[in-house]
C-alpha cells in the first residue's frame, strides 16, 4: 500500500513537471467582468455642496459627522475603479441606480435623463439633487379645482 502511494505520487508529480505554469492558472488576459474601469463621477453640479456615496466603493455618508466624513463632496470630480455590474448613487436627498458594461460604460434607466447625464460613456454627470416627475414640471393633479 506505502509502495503505491509513492508511486502514484511520483507520477503526478513528474507530470506537474512537464505541464508549463503559464498553461495553467496565468493564460491570458483576465475576463471582461473582473476588470476595472475608471469611471468619473461629477456631481460638481449640486449646489449647496454635500456628500455622496457608492455604497461597497466609497465611505459612507451615514457613518460619522459632516466634520470628519471621508465621503466623496459633490464639490469634487471623483474616479472609481469599478468592476462591470450595478451600482447605485447615494446622496442624502437623491439616489439612483446605474450600471457599469462589460465594456466599461455606463448605462441608467431612461427615466433618469431629466437629471443625470453620461450614458455610453464614463463619466456619470448628475445635475440635481432630486428627481422631479415630467421635467421638473407642476403635476396637473395639483392645478385641479374643486367643484361647485
Amino acid at each position: 500500500m506505502r509502495r503505491r502511494t509513492f508511486i502514484c505520487s511520483g507520477l503526478i508529480l513528474g507530470l506537474a513537471a512537464f505541464i508549463p505554469f503559464e498553461a495553467g492558472l496565468a493564460s491570458g488576459p483576465p475576463p471582461a467582468h473582473f476588470k476595472e474601469h475608471t469611471i468619473t463621477i461629477d456631481a460638481t453640479k449640486l449646489v449647496p455642496p454635500s456628500w455622496w456615496q457608492v455604497p461597497g466603493i466609497t465611505p459612507s455618508i451615514w457613518a460619522s459627522d459632516p466634520e470628519s466624513l471621508d465621503a466623496p463632496k459633490t464639490s469634487e470630480l471623483r474616479e472609481l475603479a469599478l468592476k462591470p455590474g450595478k451600482y447605485k448613487f447615494i446622496s442624502f436627498t437623491f439616489d439612483f441606480p446605474f450600471a457599469v458594461t462589460l465594456d466599461g460604460t455606463l448605462d441608467f434607466a431612461a427615466s433618469l435623463d431629466q437629471c443625470i447625464e453620461g450614458r455610453g460613456t464614463r463619466t456619470l454627470i448628475v445635475r440635481c439633487k432630486r428627481m422631479y416627475p415630467h421635467g421638473g414640471e407642476r403635476d396637473d393633479y395639483y392645478n385641479q379645482k374643486p367643484s361647485p
